[in-house]
């Protein structure tokens, strides 16, 4: 009986979304009209993301490559770069950070409730402010990340 449910609820949900604003969908199908027209938008994006989503990277390789103290992930897409404290230490960073006038997203904000239990991702979006200034806040965060580690290992 169970099994014979699950399916019913299945097969209707394969032919409902799940957002609730169908008027919205329905301007932006009307706006963008092809699927074409949608690429070519993203393209856009694109254009104005990678040099933001390239800064933080390379500053990440340039700074802390070797240091071993963190890993961090290299999306093809999206608008956030998740990044892992290797000693539970990503809210202590992101108060330093904050401490000298860069604000992050809280730290453990990709767990639910905001509860890392390891207290070690931090995620980053370098969507909004200019190359010179994310790598002015760049600079910030790898310095709070070698400073908070250290002081995690000399602690230990």
């Amino acid at each position: 009986m169970v099994g014979t449910n699950i399916k019913h609820i299945m097969n209707q949900m394969t032919i409902q979304t799940i957002g609730h604003d169908k008027i919205n969908q329905l301007r932006h199908a009307n706006y963008f009209g092809t699927y074409d027209n949608i690429i070519a938008h993203m393209r856009k994006h694109a254009e104005i993301l990678k040099p933001k989503f390239d800064c933080v990277i390379r500053l990440f390789e340039e700074e802390l490559k070797d240091c071993g103290i963190l890993e961090w992930s290299n999306p093809k897409g999206g608008y956030f770069i998740s990044v892992d404290t290797t000693y539970n230490c990503a809210s202590e960073v992101v108060d330093l950070a904050k401490n000298c006038g860069v604000l992050f997203t809280a730290a453990g904000s990709t767990f639910p409730y905001g509860k890392d239990p390891m207290d070690s991702n931090i995620r980053i979006a370098p969507s909004l402010p200019p190359v010179e200034e994310l790598e002015k806040a760049m600079e910030v965060l790898t310095t709070a990340m070698k400073l908070s580690a250290l002081e995690k290992l000399l602690n230990q």
